[in-house]
């Protein structure tokens, strides 16, 4: 009797492992693909003129509109650089602004696409898991001269409008 369940149980680890395997292969084969492309490298903390620009630029979208937000810049090593509360912002959005501008720079991409991800269900769910992971459109990595130097992350309106501030932000850098 032992026998014919060891078999069987064996056969069946070995048809999971060929599924799996073949999966992974698959999977592992997409991401070679040539279309995708790969993340941008790290580089220098951004230094703090560039900072200052575009927490001016954030702000000053956030003041035309006159939107209560907190705004975080944060440098390449995920210090935090600025950090701006705007009147009357809720105290959460705190937090939330580090943790999306976090979640950019590590990810090394818009928090927009993780959101995304996430709200698809299925498979993106296991992000959730994640320590300090906060998966909300409003951080985006700051790149210059094609290389991250840090992240700003936006939060204390709809999750659009915190893109829409800290894009200009962005925008602002240089200028």
């Amino acid at each position: 009797m032992m026998t014919s369940v060891t078999i069987s149980t064996a056969r069946a680890l070995a048809l999971s492992a060929a599924i799996a395997s073949f999966l992974l292969g698959v999977s592992f084969a997409r991401a070679q693909t040539p279309a995708q492309t790969m993340p941008p490298p790290y580089g220098p903390p951004i230094t703090l003129d560039a900072a200052k620009q575009a927490m001016s630029g954030a702000e000053g979208e956030a003041e035309k509109n006159k939107w209560p937000v907190v705004i975080v810049i944060l440098d390449s090593g995920g210090n935090i650089v600025m950090l701006h509360r705007r009147d009357d912002t809720q105290l959460s959005a705190i937090a939330t602004a580090e943790g999306k501008a976090r979640t950019a720079l590590f990810f090394k991409r818009s928090t927009k696409l993780l959101d995304e991800v996430v709200s698809g269900g299925g498979a993106g769910m296991r992000y959730l898991a994640l320590k300090d992971f906060v998966p909300l459109e409003g951080g985006i990595p700051i790149m210059i001269d094609g290389k991250i130097v840090g992240a700003i992350g936006v939060s204390g309106v709809l999750s659009a409008q915190d893109t829409q501030v800290a894009r200009a932000g962005i925008d602002a850098i240089g200028k």
